[in-house]
C-alpha cells in the first residue's frame, strides 16, 4: 500500500462515527495495525488483515439478504479478502457480486460519497493452514433492484434468505452481535432516508 492509499484508509477511519465502545475500539485498533504494517490488505498478514463486506438491502421491502457461510456455519453478510484491491469498498462490492450473483448492486445511498456503515474486528479460527487471526472488516450497505435474481457462484453457499430486521433478530444466536449491529444501523439509516 502506497502513501496515498494509506492516507485514504486512515481518512475512512477518521470520518467514521462508531456506534458503541466496541466499534470505537475496533477503529482505533485498525488505525494502529495499518500504521504498523503497510501490507495490511494482504490476507497473509498476521495477526490480522483488512477485509471488505456488504449487507445487501431491498429498501422497497425492508428486507436484508443473508447467506449461510459453509465454513463458519453462520448467517452472514457477503464479504472476503482483498484480491489486490486497496480500497475496502472495492472488496465489498466484488465479493457481494461474486457470492450473490446479483448484477445490479449499488452503494447506498446513491449519489453520495461511499463510506462504510460499520467497522468491525472479529476473530477467525485457525483452518486450512491459517492460524487464528483477525478480520479488520469495513462494512458497506448495497442495494439491488432485482432481489430475486440470486445465483450462487461455483463453490459458494447457495443458501440465501431475504429477511426483515425483526426476522433476523428472531434468529438469536445464529446472528453474530456485530452483524446485528450492522443490520440495525442499516435499517435505521434506510428508514430515516425514506422519511425525508
Amino acid at each position: 500500500m502506497n502513501q496515498e492509499e494509506m492516507e485514504r484508509l486512515l481518512s475512512i477511519l477518521k470520518l467514521h462515527a462508531p456506534a458503541d465502545p466496541k466499534e470505537a475500539a475496533d477503529v482505533k485498533l485498525i488505525q494502529q495495525m495499518a500504521l504498523a504494517n503497510p501490507a495490511i490488505f494482504d490476507r497473509q498478514t498476521y495477526p490480522g488483515h483488512i477485509t471488505g463486506s456488504a449487507l445487501v438491502a431491498d429498501p422497497d421491502s425492508g428486507r436484508f439478504l443473508l447467506h449461510y457461510h459453509k465454513s463458519l456455519s453462520k448467517w452472514l453478510q457477503f464479504g472476503g479478502h482483498s484480491e489486490n484491491e486497496t480500497n475496502p469498498a472495492d472488496i465489498a462490492l466484488r465479493e457481494a457480486a461474486e457470492e450473490s450473483g446479483l448484477t445490479d448492486l449499488a452503494f447506498f445511498p446513491p449519489n453520495m460519497p461511499v463510506r462504510p456503515i460499520d467497522i468491525d474486528v472479529h476473530a477467525i479460527p485457525a483452518r486450512k493452514g491459517q492460524p487464528d487471526h483477525l478480520h479488520l472488516d469495513f462494512r458497506y450497505l448495497l442495494t439491488s433492484s432485482q432481489p430475486d435474481t440470486l445465483t450462487a457462484a461455483e463453490g459458494e453457499s447457495g443458501d440465501f434468505r431475504w429477511l426483515t430486521f425483526t426476522e433476523i433478530e428472531a434468529l438469536g444466536a445464529l446472528i453474530d452481535p456485530g452483524l446485528l449491529r450492522l443490520i440495525q444501523k442499516s435499517d435505521k439509516f434506510i428508514n430515516a432516508l425514506r422519511r425525508k
